[in-house]
């Protein structure tokens, strides 16, 4: 059996896994990172996205091999965890504040593939995040939300808004 080495939301790990392992298998079945969730199976809806070495990928169609010596971000890397309690990313916060959530299911992949748009200078305008977004499926919100969510995370993300809280999250 293969045995990799990665990053993973900033640990070092190495593992074993087989060569047909998905990525979203080993985060979720072996890591207990279960914040990436599997949908589709086919890489059309999203709900699996992470980012891998930086760029949103779909973890549901990316081998664990193919990752090897990569670092991977999940959703779980967002929010970090304080004396005081948590400390949300700006992106989750955008996301409270406009309702770009429902049921969560695809919050996830939503969030990772809003987080690495903003890293690819994709502009906080209605147009360019639903193009940004389009591999990415949401079935309750309608996407107005998450939409301006994302526009306002973008722009906290670059420092162009500075009054987000993360107060009642």
């Amino acid at each position: 059996m293969p045995r990799l080495a990665l990053t993973i939301n900033g640990q070092p790990q190495t593992l074993d896994a087989a060569a047909n392992t998905l990525l979203l298998d080993l985060l979720r079945e072996r890591l207990h990172l279960t914040g990436s969730h599997r949908g589709c199976d086919t890489a059309q809806c999203g709900a699996c996205t992470v980012r891998l070495n930086g760029k949103a990928v779909k973890a549901c169609n990316v081998l664990a091999l193919q990752a090897d010596g990569g670092e991977v971000q999940t959703v779980e890397s967002l929010s970090q965890s304080t004396k005081t309690g948590k400390t949300w990313h700006p992106m989750q916060i955008a996301f409270s504040k406009h309702h770009g959530l429902q049921c969560g299911f695809c919050t996830p992949g939503m969030l990772m593939r809003a987080c690495a748009m903003a890293d690819e200078g994709v502009p906080a305008e209605d147009g360019a995040v639903r193009q940004g977004l389009a591999g990415n499926l949401c079935r309750c919100t309608g996407y107005e939300g998450i939409v301006g969510a994302v526009c306002e995370g973008m722009r906290l993300m670059r420092g162009e808004v500075v009054e987000a809280t993360d107060a009642g999250l």
